[in-house]
């Protein structure tokens, strides 16, 4: 099976959280590093929301703030949620996203972690952290690490952040 085919299907939802500079003309946005071997040398599109998957039974909006909590070891914050709508990522995952304007402290972070077979093949399972780095981004910066399809959650963000 393709990576497509079994991404078919698949939804994840989350939270970008966003703050404004100390001037007030900039935003800074929160991105997570993604964990595991497989990105563990990547900048590139190696960093992302807080986000997972949800199956039916479990709204978007529900499973965003389940996983931001997962992955990030802390409540979800309180907030207007705009929504940012859908992306499909390369793979074929249908990602919902909202941001909150709240402001976070990385090193509060306390990842949650997955198990995987590792190195492939050997028959050995290892833990690795869900997002294994946090921290917050200029929008510039943050296009240029973002996977790319969630690039489209930063511009969107940019307009409703237009006065």
């Amino acid at each position: 099976m393709t990576a497509a085919a079994a991404a078919k299907g698949k939804r994840s939802a989350g939270l970008l959280l966003f703050r404004r500079t100390a001037s007030g003309h900039e935003l800074e946005v929160l991105l997570g590093h993604m964990g595991g071997p497989f990105f563990a040398r990547r900048d590139a599109g190696a960093w992302t929301i807080p986000k997972g998957e949800y199956e039916d039974g479990e709204t978007a909006w529900d499973a965003a703030r389940r996983e931001f909590r997962e992955e990030l070891g802390l409540a979800p914050p309180d907030g207007e949620a705009v929504p940012l709508g859908e992306v499909r990522q390369a793979g074929g995952k249908v990602v919902t996203a909202w941001a909150i304007e709240a402001d976070l402290d990385p090193a509060a972070v306390v990842p949650g972690t997955f198990r995987m077979e590792w190195p492939r093949g050997s028959g050995q399972e290892r833990e690795f952290p869900e997002l294994d780095r946090v921290r917050w981004f200029g929008l510039d910066e943050a296009r240029a690490v973002i996977v790319t399809a969630q690039g489209g959650f930063l511009d969107r963000l940019t307009e409703h952040s237009k006065p």
